[in-house]
């Protein structure tokens, strides 16, 4: 099953990799477009040649970067994207169905423009993502703040000079590495940046400070094994 059923109301991990888990991004720009896809993608208002009136609007100085634009409808959002974090071949997503076929909406708005960039870009044809994103629902509240702490501190523990086994012993300097990693939503969701891409809806009063947030995730990564709490609600 690609995506398990859900309605509104109703948070889901989404997830998708590269075409025979190739990369999807390939610099440091790539992995900021993806991020403004996030931000400005989410929405019921569709420019035909957005980035192309985004920067515009940014060179002008009408916008600041990562600002919703004041000559634009005000912002209605498809779904409350409450983690994310891109890696090199995949991405993770906690995403909340807010309006009925928002995210499935959302997910295609991805798909089609960030397929449409990277093959421009690199003068390329064919799929980037390996088929349609799959999606799994917590079956309930704790699930969903371990689904949190997966997709944005055990994942980025993954790119820690010595990978994850080195980030579980040297956590403190892991966590604080995965705080500072730009194309994830740790340092979002506790106010190192603001880019507005992300809404913690009910994980604003699990998590409400970085220490709890912490300990939460120390407890999942090293007291217990995330994977198994999880089980199929991770990336298969």
């Amino acid at each position: 099953m690609r995506v398990q059923p859900y309605t509104v109301r109703d948070f889901v991990h989404v997830y998708n990799r590269g075409n025979r888990k190739m990369p999807i991004v390939y610099d440091d720009n790539d992995k900021w477009r993806f991020l403004k896809i996030l931000r400005y993608f989410n929405d019921e208002y569709s420019p035909k040649n957005i980035f192309r009136e985004l920067d515009f609007l940014i060179k002008s100085g009408e916008c600041r970067r990562f600002e919703w634009p004041k000559l634009w409808p005000p912002h209605q959002p498809l779904v409350k994207i409450i983690s994310y974090c891109l890696a090199l071949n995949h991405f993770h997503l906690l995403l909340k169905e807010i309006i009925e076929g928002g995210i499935s909406k959302f997910m295609k708005k991805i798909g089609d423009g960030f397929t449409g960039f990277i093959n421009i870009k690199y003068d390329q044809v064919g799929k980037v993502f390996q088929g349609s994103y799959k999606g799994r629902v917590p079956k309930d509240e704790k699930g969903l703040q371990y689904l949190d702490v997966y997709i944005q501190v055990f994942n980025v523990f993954e790119f820690y000079p010595g990978g994850i086994e080195r980030a579980l012993k040297e956590f403190d300097k892991a966590f604080e590495f995965a705080m500072n990693y730009p194309f994830c939503s740790l340092g979002e969701s506790f106010g190192k940046r603001n880019l507005g891409i992300i809404d913690r809806d009910i994980l604003k009063e699990t998590f409400p400070n970085i220490k709890i947030c912490k300990e939460f995730a120390y407890d999942a990564l090293i007291t217990r094994n995330i994977r198994e709490i999880l089980g199929k609600l991770t990336m298969e």
